[in-house]
C-alpha cells in the first residue's frame, strides 16, 4: 500500500462516517480487513508514521486551544483525529498548527479532536483477519518528548499570541 492508498482509505472512510471518528474507524476497520494482512500492516506503518510525525509542541498548542486543555491522552487522540481528517489538513496543520482555523469547516468538542478509535483501526483489522496480535510495525521508536520548543499551556495571552487565527476561532468571545 502506497501513501496515496493509504489517504484514499482514510478519505473515504471519513466521507461515508460524515465526519464521525468512531463511524469513520468502523468503517475503516470493514474495509481493511476486505484487503490482506500485509497490506493492513502497510496502512498501520503509514499511520503510526503520521502519528509520530505529528508529536510537536506546536501542535500540541494548536490541540490545547481546540480542545480547551489536552492532556498527554487527549493529544495523542487528537494526533489520531488529525490524521483521520485527510492529507490536506494533515499536512496544512503540519506546516502550519494555526492554519487549522481555516482548514476545519467546524469543530464539535464533544465529537471532534478525538480519534483514539482510528489509531486501533488497524489493529483491530489484522486481528480479525489472523487471529494474531500486530507484530512490530519496524519502525524507529517514538520520540520521548515532543519536536521542537515546549510552550507554556496555561498561559493563554501567549496561545492566543501563537495561534492567533485559532484562538479568534474557537477561543474568541
Amino acid at each position: 500500500m502506497d501513501e496515496t492508498e493509504f489517504w484514499a482509505l482514510v478519505d473515504g472512510a471519513r466521507e461515508d462516517a460524515e465526519g464521525d471518528p468512531e463511524e469513520q474507524a468502523d468503517l475503516l476497520v470493514e474495509r481493511l480487513v476486505l484487503l490482506d494482512p500485509e497490506a493492513v500492516l502497510d496502512f498501520a506503518r503509514h499511520f503510526e508514521a503520521r502519528y509520530q510525525r505529528a508529536y510537536r509542541w506546536d501542535l500540541w498548542g494548536a490541540a490545547w486551544v481546540l480542545l480547551d486543555g489536552a492532556s498527554d491522552d487527549a493529544f495523542d487522540f487528537f494526533r489520531c483525529w488529525l490524521i483521520g481528517q485527510g492529507r490536506e489538513v494533515f499536512e496544512g496543520a503540519l506546516h502550519d498548527p494555526d492554519a487549522l482555523a481555516e482548514l476545519l469547516d467546524d469543530f464539535d468538542e464533544e465529537i471532534d479532536g478525538d480519534g483514539e478509535d482510528l489509531g486501533y483501526a488497524a489493529d483491530e483489522a489484522y486481528e480479525q483477519l489472523t487471529g494474531l496480535v500486530m507484530p512490530d510495525l519496524g519502525l524507529p521508536p517514538a520520540p520521548a518528548e515532543p519536536e521542537g520548543t515546549p510552550l507554556d499551556f496555561e498561559n493563554e495571552a501567549r496561545l492566543a499570541a501563537r495561534y492567533p487565527r485559532l484562538w479568534e476561532r474557537f477561543r474568541g468571545d
